[in-house]
């Protein structure tokens, strides 16, 4: 395995660290290039969503560390790449004066990702964009890409397209494991903004298009306190699976404690979570392996083979159990911009903004994305960006969907 504190010549190459770009650097910007290119990092460092943003904040170290050790940005003469780091706290208002701040201590930022919450992403790019700040996001809501920004770039599938898609695949799992199509579901989840894109679709059209009944439509505020009286109705209401759209892990805990307290495991009833933080391995501790069992989540991303050495190394410098959506994110991210820049050949954001839209890429960032492809489209969100779908099996996150990434067959109880 690589050491841990370099990158080899193999992944160096594979991840486009060691591009040509210098070689087409224009002479002047590299006469004058800095000694230092900062980004900026804006997550939830505190609050209920703190985790996320912790894990982010250990993709994005590491992707730092590999980009310097492995020579920095060669159009500008070696700078090494430099992570500003910035909390959102817990609401949008406060994300929103993090980005305002964030802006005002460095001028000279380039580029910069975040906010994981959508909430929150929704609130800070309305300032970036002011400050023509080109920013990659993870988050889902289809809101961020639909403002007519020129500087905002989407990573992840929609909310609205996981909606889309995430349904039909659950309907199809389980006629092909049981033998019976469902015709029940409930919905579950929180009113942050990307849970209110998912829901649209479904409400609209997808669950008619399947022939489901909706059974449970339940919307709460976050962070819950008791999800004894949700939970309740759902053991009444007896649907075949449920959709889960909480989006922290102190909720989803309490929701799996209620789904187990009223025996609706996911071993009996299917309970299919989204988002990033269904997969992190705090919520193994707190919600324990039994609960977590057979849990079913959508997300937007997952490593697969051909960034398994990156998987590798982030375990045994950071000693998490995985490597996950947000940290996955948050490294490949920071690949982004740091290639963006060797094509500018300048630390200047609006060259770096304009680079990032002429990406078309199946190398490098892109083998990061299960579809293998980095581009993005007028809008800017990323081309062929595809639902991926995790199993918790035998207390780990397994990849079921889709096939790039692959580790194991979907498991669908047999009682239902």
């Amino acid at each position: 395995m690589t050491n841990v504190s370099t990158i080899g010549r193999r992944s160096a190459l594979g991840l486009g660290l060691a591009t040509g770009a210098a070689a087409i650097a224009p002479r002047r910007a590299r006469a004058q290039a800095p000694k230092e290119v900062k980004i900026a990092m804006l997550v939830p460092l505190s609050g209920p969503w703190a985790r996320q943003g912790i894990l982010e904040k250990l993709g994005a170290e590491m992707a730092i560390d590999d980009i310097n050790n492995a020579g920095g940005i060669k159009a500008l003469g070696g700078a090494k790449l430099r992570l500003m780091e910035y909390d959102t706290g817990d609401s949008a208002e406060k994300a929103k004066d993090a980005a305002q701040r964030m802006l005002a201590q460095e001028p000279d930022l380039v580029g910069g990702f975040g906010c994981w919450l959508s909430t929150f992403t929704l609130a800070a790019t309305e300032v970036t964009e002011r400050a023509e700040l080109p920013w990659l996001t993870l988050s889902y809501s289809d809101l961020i890409t639909n403002r007519g920004f020129h500087y905002v770039f989407q990573s992840s599938p929609t909310a609205d397209k996981q909606a889309q898609d995430l349904v039909p695949m659950i309907v199809d799992l389980a006629t092909k494991a049981s033998g019976k199509r469902p015709t029940k579901v409930g919905i579950l989840g929180d009113n942050t903004a990307a849970s209110v894109s998912f829901y649209k679709p479904l409400h609209d059209h997808v669950l008619k298009n399947e022939k489901l009944d909706l059974v449970v439509d339940e919307v709460y505020t976050p962070p819950l306190t008791d999800a004894t009286t949700l939970v309740q109705g759902v053991r009444s209401a007896r649907p075949n699976f449920m959709l889960i759209q909480s989006t922290n892990v102190p909720d989803d805990k309490l929701l799996l404690d209620g789904f187990a307290e009223y025996n609706m495991r996911a071993s009996k009833l299917p309970l299919v979570g989204g988002g990033g933080h269904w997969c992190v391995p705090e919520l193994l501790k707190v919600a324990g392996a039994d609960n977590l069992e057979g849990v079913l989540v959508g997300l937007a991303n997952w490593p697969g083979k051909k960034v398994e050495d990156v998987a590798q190394r982030f375990v045994a410098r950071t000693k998490e159990p995985w490597f996950g959506h947000d940290s996955i994110f948050a490294y490949v991210h920071t690949l982004i911009l740091k290639e963006a820049v060797e094509r500018a050949g300048v630390a200047d954001r609006h060259k770096v903004a304009e680079a990032i839209r002429q990406l078309d890429m199946t190398t490098g960032p892109a083998l990061f994305f299960p579809d293998g492809r980095l581009k993005y489209d007028d809008k800017g969100r990323r081309v062929g960006a595809e639902l991926c779908i995790v199993q918790w099996q035998k207390g780990r996150p397994t990849p079921v969907f889709p096939a790039t990434i692959a580790a194991s067959d979907a498991l669908w109880p047999t009682v239902s």
